[in-house]
């Protein structure tokens, strides 16, 4: 295992502990999860709801479906903007796909005692069913839609060490996620289907409460110079802020990449700071001076050399992705090489 794997993988240890459920085994088959009207169909459940964030996370190109269903009369507590409380009975999907093929669905179940309980379900060929992986997850999955033809299923330690550094464990379901501003230059984007919710649906609908009412007249934006720039900093955090961000629970480095809605302005300057000319710990052979982000650099900054690697011992994300994402690298390339090119510091 891989050094930033390792350490991943602790810091998810040490919050399964009290956070994830370890002992009960999830429901063999995705049909008896609650997602489909029956067990016997392929209608979704009246009161599944699908959603997709303005900033998602780059999966080696999968196309992804997510859907939420909460439990008959409750609602999500977004008093706190930036981590919104999700009540028990909470039960939310995603399914990855290749070439039009389903091949699996991930699982997130929140138990009664408040513990949250993570599942994998592997899709057959044929796409009639989809039934529960093993808890070790299957590496090389063989999948002929899929990039060279293999595919990697998560392990339940692997949903953990990524869920659990994140501020709440549910990822891609935020204010700024589902805000009605949707950033028309994020990199695989997609505009709200229309059967999907965003922010002011959860909130007519009454699934939404104590969220603070100038987030629904104006609906949260990140904070930036140009719009290559906010689309720069929504892929950073839709990418990387789960990780990288300055709560309790997040790795143990000094860069801040979570955006926050309360202080669109303060946080968008905190994550700057974090990366414009900071030091960098980790130092690529040659390098005398590693630097996070040099401003009209991209090449020699750090930031960059990861998220372009995929060597297991440097790349970023160190989990969850075999393939970089040439969009993606494009943009943030584009954002420090011209964009920062006259900017010094934030």
């Amino acid at each position: 295992m891989n050094p930033l794997r390792a350490m991943l993988f602790a810091l998810g240890v040490l919050l399964a502990a009290s956070a994830f459920a370890q002992g009960d085994e999830p429901p063999r088959s995705l049909r008896d999860t609650g997602l489909y009207a029956d067990a016997s169909s392929a209608t979704l459940h009246a009161d599944v709801l699908a959603f997709s964030p303005q900033y998602p996370l780059w999966s080696d190109g999968a196309d992804k479906q997510r859907w939420i269903r909460l439990p008959a009369g409750a609602a999500i507590d977004a008093t706190n903007p930036d981590a919104w409380q999700f009540p028990v009975g909470t039960k939310l999907w995603k399914s990855f796909s290749h070439g039009g093929r389903p091949i699996e669905t991930r699982y997130i179940e929140r138990l009664a005692d408040g513990s949250w309980r993570f599942a994998t379900y592997v899709w057959t060929p044929d796409g009639s069913a989809a039934e529960l992986a093993p808890a070790r997850g299957v590496p090389a999955l063989a999948a002929a839609t899929a990039p060279g033809g293999r595919y990697a299923v998560p392990s339940r330690d692997d949903c953990v060490a990524c869920h659990g550094g994140a501020t709440v464990p549910v990822l891609g379901l935020t204010a700024l996620q589902l805000s009605p501003a949707r950033d028309p230059n994020a990199v695989q984007g997609r505009a709200k289907t229309a059967t999907g919710v965003d922010l002011r649906d959860l909130a007519a609908r009454g699934l939404l409460r104590g969220l603070p009412g100038h987030l629904l007249a104006e609906p949260p934006r990140i904070a930036a110079s140009s719009p290559g720039e906010r689309a720069a900093l929504g892929y950073l955090h839709g990418n990387c802020a789960h990780c990288h961000h300055a709560q309790p629970g997040r790795v143990p480095v000094r860069l801040t990449l979570m955006q926050r809605v309360a202080d669109p302005e303060a946080s968008a300057a905190e994550v700057l700071r974090s990366m414009l000319g900071s030091p960098s710990r980790y130092q690529a052979p040659g390098q005398l001076d590693a630097r996070v982000v040099v401003p009209g650099d991209a090449a020699a900054s750090v930031l960059m050399l990861r998220m372009r690697s995929r060597d297991a011992r440097m790349q970023m994300p160190p989990l969850g992705t075999a393939h970089t994402d040439p969009e993606g690298l494009a943009l943030l390339a584009r954002w420090i090489n011209d964009d920062l090119a006259q900017r010094k510091d934030p």
